[in-house]
């Protein structure tokens, strides 16, 4: 038995990684979500707003938002970004004993799942995942470049940090997959720079436009909050969206308070 470990430990060294993400798991949802669970409550009341996609996609389902939605969000999304790795690495290398350390490398990344896993709850890792999408979907037509400039722009609606993070991985897919197969003709020309126009429009659009304007009751943001079970009395949304809110109020002068 020793021999064989000491032969192929790639294998206990991945049993070792799933036993370290369980572990994170396990003490992430001990703690109070904050800023994650701020985010679910942000949605488009006030109009056109910054990082409002995913709490108004909640909004349609939740009147109250529950705070272990946070961890049941974040994780399932955890889980897809986890099952596409596996079935992207698949594709590409296999599983076949060469390429196991590369896999147990990967996969235990602390900058990769381990990561997503420490920063559960934030915005990130759709990014990661949208990239992965079109590493798998097919590019062998146009489509493939409407597809990426729509992943571009949802992730901007989710966070505007991502034209920074994974909108350029997702503009360096679109080039190596598409158009150094398929070549550079007018139509892909015309559809490559439509989509740069239209991802660049939504993005100015969210940085100039999406600081929405708070009616006088600033309190709106606890409305669809929950009190936290470990604090009885106390919202989440009280021990920091409202404290958001006054800086806001103070800062700008589209607020209205």
């Amino acid at each position: 038995m020793n021999l064989r470990v000491q032969k192929n430990p790639w294998r206990l060294m991945l049993a070792v990684n799933v036993a370290v993400l369980i572990g994170v798991f396990l003490y992430k949802i001990t703690l109070p979500p904050y800023v994650p669970y701020i985010h679910l409550l942000v949605d488009y009341h006030f109009g056109f707003a910054k990082r409002a996609l995913i709490g108004a996609i909640v909004a349609l389902f939740f009147a109250k938002v529950p705070v272990w939605l946070v961890f049941a969000l974040s994780g399932a999304v955890w889980l897809i970004t986890l099952g596409l790795f596996i079935k992207l690495f698949r594709r590409t290398f296999g599983f076949d004993d060469a390429h196991m350390p590369l896999f147990v490398f990967m996969a235990g990344s602390p900058f990769f799942l381990k990561n997503f896993m420490h920063t559960l709850g934030h915005f990130d890792i759709y990014g990661c995942a949208f990239a992965m999408l079109l590493l798998l979907a097919p590019a062998r037509s146009v489509a493939f470049v409407l597809l990426a400039a729509l992943a571009s722009m949802i992730l901007i609606l989710i966070h505007h940090i991502h034209l920074l993070m994974y909108v350029p991985t997702i503009a360096v897919i679109v080039v190596l997959r598409y158009y150094l197969v398929q070549g550079f003709s007018r139509q892909n020309i015309i559809a490559g720079i439509a989509a740069c126009a239209c991802v660049g429009l939504l993005f100015l659009s969210a940085q100039f436009l999406g600081t929405m304007a708070f009616s006088r009751n600033p309190r709106y943001l606890g409305a669809p909050a929950v009190q936290y079970s470990g604090r009885p009395g106390i919202r989440v949304a009280d021990l920091a969206a409202y404290a958001a809110v006054a800086i806001f109020c103070r800062s700008h002068s589209i607020a209205v308070g």
